[in-house]
């Protein structure tokens, strides 16, 4: 149950407990809920030591920090979640207090974090000049398209009589088709959107369909959804656009022989493009492939980057921006034997 006087804890980004004399948790906000994938009402069941594996540290800097009624703070500490294989490095933080029968606030900061904002601050200053190199880029290119594809068709007209030659005349304008598409693609990101009451499930779906539909034997794609979820204010198609190109590049690392795992949860009060929301999608696609190559990872979002011959590199350059449009973010991490696109978009009006 939360405590009245202890409410405002709960608008902090920094996962916060508080807990009497015996170590019994009084108050945990929502924060911390995220940090230990466990709600309030059950992490309040439990005594501070009890949620993690036996960690004298903690025992001893709660018992240092109540002893000499002072603030105790131990930088680097290893946490194990007794519910979660996942090790946490939190900077522990213990300050003694006297409210209400509760004795301690402990601070648990990630030391991932300040680096996690570090990265999507660098992502958004990257997406924003790579948006301004492509749009000018396309506009380049797009110019004198036109001009060519207007002068093969005249050629082809003047060499009617010569039928061998319409053959070049023919690649000409092939090509240049097959470059308006690519500047089409690329200006894509930058064209107004429509927004409507989209359910994430639906989409997902459809992306399921036309992956299945593509790869009928051996692909196995796997629903792990929380049904509960509320609707986004978002672009339906441009999410199907996101999902669909993490999904294809996720199936042709598969060579169409493995699993991809759809999942969706809830994330609560986090931060996304510089604003803070209550409530946020978490949207992650996973595959059991052979991980993203080393030599490209650091910039895996960069235009006309990829790890494949017949590759563009712009599905996950359009999935980036398509998401940033939305004000969310978008990150992954990789090994071999699991690859895990994260998307995170916020829910409500505020979106974008």
């Amino acid at each position: 149950m939360t405590i009245p006087s202890f409410a405002g804890l709960e608008l902090l980004d920094t996962p916060v407990l508080i807990c009497d004399a015996d170590a019994a948790l009084r108050f945990v906000n929502p924060a911390c809920e995220n940090l230990l994938a466990l709600g309030s009402r059950e992490l309040l069941r439990h005594a501070l030591p009890d949620l993690f594996q036996p960690c004298p540290a903690l025992s001893q800097a709660l018992a240092t920090a109540l002893g000499q009624g002072a603030s105790y703070i131990e930088h680097d500490l290893e946490l194990k979640p007794l519910h979660n294989d996942a090790a946490l490095h939190v900077m522990l933080s213990i300050t003694p207090i006297d409210a209400e029968g509760c004795q301690a606030l402990i601070e648990l900061r990630p030391l991932d974090q300040q680096l996690k904002i570090a990265n999507e601050e660098r992502s958004l200053l990257q997406h924003q000049a790579n948006r301004e190199l492509i749009r000018n880029l396309a506009h380049e290119i797009k110019n004198p398209l036109g001009g060519i594809r207007g002068a093969a068709q005249l050629l082809e007209h003047e060499l009617a009589d010569r039928p061998e030659l319409k053959e070049y005349t023919e690649v000409i304008t092939e090509e240049a088709l097959r470059l308006q598409t690519l500047v089409d693609r690329l200006l894509a990101p930058h064209r107004s959107h429509n927004r409507s009451q989209v359910n994430i499930h639906e989409v997902l779906e459809r992306v399921r369909s036309i992956a299945l539909a593509q790869y009928p034997q051996g692909l196995a794609i796997v629903r792990d959804y929380d049904t509960s979820l509320p609707l986004l204010t978002a672009d339906k198609e441009q999410l199907i656009q996101v999902a669909l190109n993490i999904v294809n590049n996720a199936v042709q690392a598969l060579r169409g022989q493995g699993r991809v795992t759809l999942r969706t949860r809830v994330a609560r009060q986090i931060t996304l493009a510089r604003k803070r929301h209550q409530l946020a999608l978490k949207l992650q696609i996973v595959d059991d492939g052979p991980g993203i190559p080393d030599d490209i990872r650091d910039h895996i979002f960069y235009p006309l980057v990829t790890g494949r011959a017949e590759g563009t590199g712009l599905g996950l350059t359009l999935a980036q921006a398509f998401v940033h449009q939305h004000g969310g973010s978008i990150e992954f991490e990789s090994r071999p034997g699991q690859t895990c696109f994260t998307v995170l978009l916020p829910f409500g009006n505020d979106a974008g």
